[in-house]
């Protein structure tokens, strides 16, 4: 469906209404994404954590600014959001010996566990693209990394 329909809107000219589009479908995404995510009882940063220690777990326990740099979310509390995970069980959180103002984050089996069975998540995720095809995708993601750029 049209953005105009959808939002049953107006745009000064296309710069505009792309910009309102990019906004509304990113939106969108999120909503489907987050839908899936509460099923687990995850927020998407908490998701997002958990991947990236999945993804650098062979390179040994990872620190705050390390997890900061890889967030989706840049203003996300990492501290705060390794904490809840903590309370959940899914990471394990030590002192670093040579620095103790560090800390040291690892996924626990239990995480590791969470994340095999929410391997549809990424399987539905993937899914609200189903509507282009492969080159399509790749035209989106060539433009949106252009955008990006600026």
């Amino acid at each position: 469906m049209k953005i105009e329909d959808e939002i049953k809107g107006r745009f000064r000219n296309e710069y505009h209404k792309g910009t309102i589009n990019l906004i509304y479908t990113v939106k969108h995404l999120m909503y489907e994404f987050e839908r899936v995510l509460k099923k687990y009882g995850l927020t998407e940063p908490q998701y997002n954590i958990l991947r990236v220690l999945r993804g650098y777990r062979k390179d040994g326990p990872l620190s705050i600014g390390f997890l900061k740099e890889r967030m989706l979310d840049k203003n996300s509390d990492v501290s705060r959001i390794v904490d809840k995970l903590h309370a959940k069980a899914y990471v394990d959180r030590k002192e670093n010996p040579d620095d103790r103002r560090q800390n040291e984050i690892e996924i626990t089996k239990k995480g590791m566990d969470l994340l095999a069975t929410m391997d549809d998540c990424d399987r539905k995720t993937e899914a609200l693209l189903e509507n282009l095809n492969p080159e399509e995708v790749m035209e989106l993601n060539t433009l949106l990394d252009k955008i990006r750029s600026n």
